[in-house]
């Protein structure tokens, strides 16, 4: 696995947003190794802003990340499905076998362990036999699948995942979930953005409740109380979308 497991994700003041427009104001805060974490919150609560900024695919406007030494190839990423361009012409084996080359740096080579790797995690995610499919003939659920199979090859410390389940059916979800659960018992650490709050109370241990700024941070139980809900539907509904600065909406 990539780095130590004393390493964590810090939040020290992050604003992240777009334009000069924040859409996460003044977090701070901690993932620590180890952890896995929901990040919930109303529609336009900077949900997918923070996991771009943690990925590093977004610079903040304000404060900082400290990722505690992390290599690039120590952070794995997983995007919303519909930043996947799946009329790239690609098959299943290459486009996991991306994960490997992440690790390498941009001029890595693909040796013999990393092919093995790259099967091994296609088999896996239950995708067997669709190693030469093209990416684009796959249904939704299978698409999810091989974006995990790529997490897995990748064998990133910290995992993020934008919205991991949507368009996938029951039986892709308990086996991406179980997934989940063994990177979770190999102590790497795990930040999900997730809408279902069922689902979240059954398998997230922790949560962290955003509305543009931070509700809750803590114990899922806690995070997700009927209170913190409707202060971050206040929230949310108050926050003032042409605002520059990075002050709570009144």
């Amino acid at each position: 696995m990539g780095a130590a497991l004393t390493d964590a994700l810090i939040l020290s003041d992050l604003t992240l947003g777009y334009d000069g427009h924040p859409a996460v104001h003044h977090l701070s805060g901690r993932f620590p190794a180890g952890s896995l974490t929901a990040v919930c919150g109303p529609n336009g609560a900077g949900k997918s802003t923070l996991i771009k900024g943690l990925a590093g695919a977004l610079l903040p406007l304000g404060g900082a990340i400290d990722r505690g030494g992390l290599r690039a190839g120590d952070i794995g990423y997983l995007p919303q499905a519909a930043e996947i361009d799946r009329s790239f012409p690609i098959d299943v084996f290459d486009f996991v076998s991306l994960g490997r080359i992440r690790r390498a740096g941009l001029f890595g080579r693909i040796g013999a362990a990393d092919a093995l790797a790259a099967q091994a995690a296609i088999v896996a995610v239950g995708l067997e036999g669709f190693e030469h499919r093209q990416i684009g003939a796959l249904s939704g659920g299978q698409t999810q699948r091989v974006l995990f199979a790529r997490l897995m090859a990748q064998d990133a410390s910290v995992i993020l995942l934008d919205e991991p389940f949507v368009a996938v059916d029951e039986r892709t979800m308990a086996d991406l979930l179980a997934l989940i659960g063994k990177w979770h018992a190999e102590r790497r650490t795990i930040v999900a953005v997730l809408h279902d709050f069922s689902l979240v109370r059954a398998h997230f241990p922790d949560t962290l409740l955003l509305a543009r700024e931070c509700v809750a941070w803590g114990p899922t139980a806690d995070a997700l109380s009927p209170g913190n809900l409707a202060v971050a539907r206040v929230m949310s509904e108050a926050f003032d979308e042409d605002a520059r600065d990075c002050e709570r909406a009144a």
